[in-house]
């Protein structure tokens, strides 16, 4: 059995034709289905639906044969233990600094503390709590809404395809064969 875990939402739906690709499909809608393990068309192959922070982890740690997550994520995590063979080149986004409209940003030598925040960022700027936050963007309509302006770009995000280590070991054929179908429907740039 082959073990892909994927997190809900964009990186989900994008990577559904690369499956496709490799002749997997899934067979719930995970919005629609409260299962945390869906199987696919091929028996051998199942997802499993974990929080995108915690894509590495299983993959590491053997949950999962196969991962998708953001390379934000995986330089978070670290990436150990794991290959990552694949810039997919789907759910792109960029990591930026981003302030209140009205906020005089300049780039010059700053002392910065820290504040991990999990969700809402755009909301640290609006209440004081922080002058500049750092966040994903995609449109930018998110940061424009809450009176936000993008002032620096840090890095271009994708997500990457993570493999264990261990797995492409013992199960090398059939997850080869996935990395190869994948590769080839990657879209292009």
């Amino acid at each position: 059995m082959i073990t892909l875990a994927l997190s809900k939402g964009r990186i989900f739906e994008e990577t559904l034709p690369l499956l496709k690709a490799a002749g997997i499909e899934v067979l719930e809608d995970p919005e629609k289905s409260r299962k945390l393990i869906i199987g696919t068309t091929r028996p051998d192959v199942r997802v499993v639906l974990v929080r995108a922070t915690d894509v590495p982890t299983y993959v590491q740690y053997g949950g999962a044969d196969l991962g998708v997550a953001g390379k934000d994520i995986l330089l978070e995590h670290g990436g150990q233990g794991l290959y990552q063979p694949l810039d997919l080149r789907i759910a792109k986004c960029r990591m930026s600094v981003a302030v209140r409209d009205d906020f005089d940003y300049a780039a010059k030598g700053v002392h910065v503390d820290v504040i991990k925040l999990y969700g809402s960022m755009e909301l640290a700027p609006l209440t004081g709590l922080a002058d500049a936050i750092v966040d994903l963007v995609s449109t930018g309509s998110t940061l424009k809404a809450n009176h936000l302006v993008e002032v620096e770009q840090i890095m271009q995000i994708s997500a990457r395809l993570v493999v264990n280590q261990a797995a492409l070991k013992l199960k090398r054929e059939p997850i080869r064969q996935i990395i190869d179908a994948f590769a080839s429907a990657i879209p292009e740039s």
